[in-house]
């Protein structure tokens, strides 16, 4: 937020303890444990979580992803954007203020930090605009200190999540000289960190993330946010001991503490602002001066415009509940592609071009092609054998060990002896077998002599 002159106006909100203060605090809590132990939980002995963008490994509850299941990611990727499009325009920009790591971080970890260092808002505004002593020496230091540590943690599992919890233990527990990569990029990552919750803060919200500015053409006046009643509110004013029909007031006192406690500074009873990230906090403190004023709560609630101009109930509209149905569906057709998928997968195609050859014995052969891909992160040796034992193959390119992430080839010969050959084509169903266990059976198509 910027002042008069244009400069950088420093925030310093309040902090207020209210129902949704608690209620984030709680899901703040749940985000950071899941957080920090993301990278060490293990699905089937794979990580929760791996995104190794270098090595082109992605692991997603227990799920390894291989470059071979990009169709996969670009599904998620619509998804993803879909039902951030459809959630907004049903609840608004809810998603910064309760499940957003900036603001979580910001709100709950790195401000609880600065509060318990030099005070509240009125205390740290104070701090910084007098002359340097030893306190104030004293307390900053300490800030940053533990500012930097903080920054170190996430870093630390934030590089987790991309090289492994195995890659970072090393880096921590090897010398340095033979990890300097890993070391480096946690001391970009910590910098980085730390200058964006100690430096930045709300310009991440107000400035940099688009999130902000695409609510606002996705919002209507349908739609759940953050919101001054002003119908009630206005017109505000001091309470008065003798009001009269002529100087009667609305609820809202004019005391500015929404103002006070918004992490952006904007002042919530000017309407729906991209700077608002829903974090409920002028709710709670206007829901406190409400009650000291013995006024109903919810001057500032969540609202949509027709609830607050036509007095509708608030409930959820058909168009939430059709969102909600839609991201659902979405996710529901990912997962199902997702757990549905196979550790291992053959693709198998005749020869282009070759007819059938006669083999002694009386059988008549066939020459294949076939790509498998190991979409696992163990290395497998691969068999391929017909479902009908009559049937022989005989290799020219044994498809052998593949590598975990990597595709193999294998070409070989379909011996079927003649005498089982009744049509032109024949559907031949060939195994894929990795340790004695059947993975895929892949059918295709045999071309011989009719007898």
């Amino acid at each position: 937020m910027a002042n008069d002159s244009g400069k950088r106006q420093w925030m310093y909100p309040l902090l207020r303890k209210g129902k949704y203060y608690r209620w984030r605090s709680l899901i703040s809590y749940f985000y950071l444990a899941f957080f920090f132990s993301g990278p060490f939980l293990r699905i089937s002995g794979q990580p929760l979580l791996l995104l190794n963008f270098a090595e082109r490994h992605f692991v997603i509850l227990g799920q390894v992803f291989w470059p071979e299941d990009i169709f996969l990611f670009v599904l998620g990727t619509l998804v993803f954007v879909v039902c951030v499009v459809l959630f907004t325009i049903a609840f608004g920009r809810l998603f910064c203020g309760w499940i957003c790591p900036q603001t979580i971080f910001m709100e709950m970890v790195f401000r609880k930090i600065e509060e318990w260092v030099e005070g509240d808002a009125n205390k740290r505004r104070k701090l910084d605009a007098g002359e340097w002593t030893r306190a104030k020496v004293v307390k900053k230091t300490l800030k940053h200190f533990l500012f930097i540590v903080v920054s170190f943690l996430i870093a630390n599992t934030f590089l987790a999540y991309l090289i492994g919890s195995e890659g970072l233990l090393k880096i921590i527990t090897e010398p340095v000289i033979q990890h300097w990569i890993g070391f480096a990029s946690i001391c970009v990552f910590t910098l980085v960190f730390y200058l964006v919750y100690s430096r930045v803060r709300e310009l991440v919200c107000t400035l940099i993330c688009p999130y902000g500015r695409l609510q606002s053409v996705l919002i209507d006046e349908h739609t759940l946010v953050v919101a001054y009643n002003d119908v009630r509110g206005e017109p505000r004013g001091k309470l008065l001991r003798n009001a009269t029909a002529d100087n009667l007031k609305g609820d809202c006192v004019d005391c500015g503490l929404c103002i006070s406690v918004c992490p952006t500074g904007m002042d919530i009873r000017k309407g729906t602002q991209i700077e608002c990230v829903n974090c409920t906090a002028c709710i709670d403190v206007c829901d406190e001066v409400m009650d000291k004023i013995h006024k109903p709560r919810n001057l500032i609630g969540y609202y949509s415009e027709n609830m607050i101009r036509l007095k509708e109930k608030p409930a959820l509209t058909g168009r939430m509940v059709a969102c909600a149905g839609v991201i659902i569906t979405l996710i529901s057709v990912l997962c199902y592609f997702i757990f549905s998928r196979k550790d291992m997968d053959m693709t198998v195609m005749r020869g282009a071009g070759m007819l059938y050859q006669e083999q002694p014995g009386g059988y008549i052969s066939n020459v294949y092609n076939a790509e498998i891909i190991n979409k696992t992160n163990q290395n497998r040796n691969i068999i391929i054998r017909p479902n009908d034992p009559s049937i022989k193959i005989k290799y020219i390119q044994a498809p052998g060990n593949i590598g975990k992430g990597t595709m193999g080839k294998a070409m070989f010969f379909v011996l079927i002896p003649a005498s089982q050959i009744n049509a032109v084509k024949t559907d031949v169903k060939l195994q894929l077998i990795t340790n004695d266990k059947i993975i895929q059976t892949v059918t295709t198509s045999f071309v011989g002599p009719v007898n």
